[in-house]
């Protein structure tokens, strides 16, 4: 019994640590991030290495189209022209974040998993710069939809 226990428990931690973010670093990566053309803006999408909600991963739209997803460890960046956008995700409901982008701005947004009815809920955030920048030089690069 204890070693049926043993095995489950190595299986659930296998499945979590599959659910994470894989690839190279932000520091992998921050050399070949473009700098950004004139009348655009950047967005940085990013997710805590946190296994509550490890196995929630939900595509993440930017005006209607998907830009990535929302992976544990994870992060990466779409470059917009200014204007008014409106990032969303779904499980079982639809979380959406409405904001305004300025040309040459970067924001921030915090994709984090809340508790559903069936399934987690994928919640997004706008975070404080600083500390966003901070949390994301920790996480994986997980690309656009084109990485999936």
């Amino acid at each position: 019994m204890k070693r049926r226990q043993s095995l489950l428990a190595l299986v659930a931690l296998a499945a979590v640590i599959a659910g994470c973010a894989s690839g190279p670093k932000y520091q992998d990566v921050a050399k070949s991030i473009p700098a950004l053309k004139p009348n655009e803006g950047r967005v940085f999408f990013f997710r805590s290495s946190s296994v509550v909600g490890a196995a929630v991963q939900a595509d993440i739209r930017l005006n209607g189209t998907v830009v990535g997803t929302s992976i544990p460890g994870g992060f990466f960046y779409v470059d917009r022209p200014a204007g008014n956008y409106v990032a969303a995700s779904s499980t079982e409901t639809e979380k959406t974040l409405s904001f305004t982008l300025a040309a040459g701005e970067t924001k921030y947004v915090r994709s984090s998993v809340g508790l559903g009815l069936l399934v987690g809920r994928v919640i997004l955030e706008l975070e404080d710069p600083k500390a966003a920048q901070a949390e994301i030089e920790t996480l994986s690069y997980t690309g656009g939809p084109d990485k999936k």
